[in-house]
């Protein structure tokens, strides 16, 4: 059973925090992309994707996360994931994404690793 994928922006200045809730999986992954694709712009040069609402998270939601990695990347913008529950760390350090897309305890902590890293 797949929970209903869900969304939300929070912009502030140059960086956009979007929570990501529910199954990411193949069912909800063309949702997700089309959500993030619409948040995900050159007009933010920091963007953080908090997941502590994610339940479950296969091969479909790692390619979403990877896709918006890329998408942020060619709009100029760097891309983090923050609060992600243990289970979706698992698969993320199983499958070596966690090498690709970095990821923080706290959203506190992923902007301020993003502003020193990233510049103001």
């Amino acid at each position: 059973m797949t929970a209903e994928a869900s969304d939300q922006a929070d912009a502030s200045g140059l960086s956009l925090t979007v929570q990501v809730g529910g199954d990411m999986d193949w069912q909800t992954a063309p949702f997700l992309r089309e959500r993030l694709l619409a948040q995900i712009t050159a007009e933010y040069r920091r963007v953080v994707l908090d997941l502590s609402a994610v339940s479950f998270c296969d091969s479909a939601g790692l390619n979403v996360l990877l896709w918006a990695r890329r998408l942020a990347n060619e709009a100029g913008s760097e891309l983090v994931l923050a609060c992600v529950p243990a289970n979706v760390q698992r698969t993320l350090v199983m499958t070596g994404v966690d090498t690709v897309v970095l990821a923080y305890v706290t959203v506190g902590e992923a902007e301020s690793a993003l502003v020193v890293d990233g510049g103001a």
